[in-house]
């Protein structure tokens, strides 16, 4: 493949083109087929929170979809001058689990709940005692279940349920299908079949016989690809969507949708068995492909896919930078009043080196970023709060420390069970996603939670759209190759990272703030109960 010409390469569609739908942020990512990034664009958007459900609205689904892309072509039109017209093969990412529930036009029937809803408990306890398989507050069937045990009467008229990748992807192909990485956050996979878990299947359509509905559990559901499968093709209505231009083409193959941890997984090269990967934003999650099966049934602990449908162990956390990134934002309100212009940039680079200074065990001081529930925890509803006692040492360093401590707080515990209970090998861990942008702060931390190297890569900071994109560049390029040779040989044999282990007392400190972290949590249950206003 011809490195130097980027012009060239766009022209004759040499290309891949990764979307993900981010929690705040829609990218697209242009790279050619060693996956060197050609061009990018953006769109910014927040999720809302009605009626007590987090969601986005079609209208700004659609909009963001189309927003990025236009970016994106038109930094390849400026930065290249030519026009986008053809790529050799699309990705669709986005957020992992959640309910997209459609009838038979297509038409949406409730609101999209994203991952970050948690009014699913009832339904996941009984699927999780009937599977004996955990099945997490956020995943797709149970939210379907749930809607069930509501009585709502929508439900009736299910046509299509599927995650906002796997919708993406039918509005640009009409293809009903899931990459397997995504599919592992609807319902449990078979990792030997590559498909959902015909045992548990059987079980659910049995368990809902009695409501007599006119749809089994697999009418509803996509199929379900592993990667480098073909999982259909742009269409007319599909180009013309994406693009409001026109100018781009129909009849480009598409990978499968895939979610953010499977795309992230990809990203960090962390596909292979006894490799891990912690990715830190606005959900943080950390994502350990296994060599054998955990010992117990562990609530706190998702059992999930990689993107070729080997198992792997998450620990998912709801919550991850919001709460950070928004003391960031008082700081940058600080500085415009006292008539300071200060780069947000800088204010995150200068705070979180300025933490390096804190106590290992952040003196004392405690806080939750509780935006939403928080599955690890057990803990349903958000709310946010920062504590600390009369002898702590309040000053600056701990209290960035300890927020940025507490962003890794949740997952921290799921990979205690993984590491110390069932005591599973990773013969490397990467971090990747904004917490790590100031390098050697938020990588130094991880380390001491988990008292191991771990290892920020060059391209730490491409994220899941660049990972979309080499799953694209992999159905394009990769023939008779295996997704862990593609990544090894095309993508990353070249890539370069920093490798940090965290000094024994900080490892030390990271322990004392954790256990502190389990006992302030009767804190928080008691803010929920306390704290009922909006």
């Amino acid at each position: 493949m011809n490195r130097g010409n980027g012009a060239e390469v766009i022209a004759q569609g040499q290309t891949a083109l990764g979307i993900e739908l981010g929690s705040t942020r829609i990218k697209s990512v242009l790279t050619d087929y060693s996956g060197r990034v050609l061009a990018v664009g953006f769109y910014d958007w927040e999720n809302s929170l009605i009626n007590g459900v987090w969601t986005y609205s079609l209208e700004d689904i659609h909009a963001g979809l189309r927003g990025s892309y236009s970016s994106l072509r038109e930094e390849v039109n400026k930065k290249y001058g030519v026009a986008l017209k053809r790529t050799g093969a699309i990705g669709i990412s986005a957020m992992m689990h959640g309910y997209m529930a459609l009838d038979k036009d297509g038409r949406q029937l409730a609101p999209f709940q994203t991952w970050r809803n948690t009014n699913t408990q009832q339904a996941a306890d009984e699927l999780t005692e009937l599977f004996r398989f955990n099945i997490p507050l956020r995943w797709s069937i149970a939210h379907l279940y749930q809607r069930i045990l509501d009585g709502e009467e929508l439900v009736k008229k299910l046509d299509y349920v599927v995650t906002l990748s796997g919708y993406i992807h039918r509005l640009l192909t009409g293809e009903r299908v899931l990459g397997i990485g995504d599919a592992a956050g609807m319902f449990p996979i078979d990792s030997e079949k590559r498909d959902y878990d015909q045992r548990m299947v059987e079980q659910f359509d049995r368990l809902i016989e009695k409501y007599h509905f006119s749809w089994k559990l697999r009418d509803i559901f996509p199929k379900v690809l592993s990667a480098g499968e073909q999982a259909g093709f742009l269409t007319e209505e599909g180009a013309a969507f994406l693009d409001e231009s026109g100018q781009l083409e129909a009849g480009i193959p598409l990978c499968p949708p895939e979610g953010d941890a499977g795309t992230g997984m990809v990203a960090t090269n962390s596909v292979a068995v006894r490799t891990g990967n912690v990715s830190a934003g606005t959900s943080t999650f950390a994502m350990i492909v296994l060599e054998k099966p955990l010992r117990k049934l562990h609530r706190e602990i998702d059992m999930v896919t990689t993107p070729t449908g080997y198992p792997c162990a998450m620990s998912h956390a709801n919550n991850g930078t919001s709460d950070l990134n928004a003391w960031i934002g008082i700081f940058r309100e600080f500085c415009e009043l006292m008539g300071i212009q200060a780069d947000t940039g800088e204010l995150f680079q200068k705070l979180y080196a300025h933490s390096l200074e804190g106590d290992p065990d952040c003196g004392g001081l405690m806080a939750y970023g509780y935006y939403s529930g928080e599955n690890v925890t057990m803990i349903n509803e958000g709310r946010l709060a920062f504590l600390r006692t009369p002898s702590s040492r309040f000053n600056l360093a701990n209290f960035m420390r300890v927020n940025l401590y507490t962003s890794l707080g949740a997952v921290k515990l799921g990979m205690d069970i993984l590491m110390k209970d069932e005591e599973v090998k990773i013969d490397r861990l990467t971090g990747h996603g904004g917490l790590f942008k100031t390098k050697g702060v938020a990588q130094r931390y991880l380390s001491a939670s988990v008292n191991a190297p771990v290892t920020v890569m060059d391209t730490a900071n491409e994220g899941g759209a660049w990972g979309i994109a080499l799953l694209a560049a992999f159905l394009a390029d990769g023939k008779g190759m295996t997704l862990e040779e593609y990544l090894d040989k095309r993508i990353f044999s070249g890539v370069h990272g920093t490798t940090v282990m965290a000094a024994p007392e900080e490892v030390q400190g990271y322990e004392i703030f954790t256990e502190r972290y389990k006992k302030g949590l009767a804190v928080e249950k008691a803010a929920i109960r306390a704290m009922d206003w909006k």
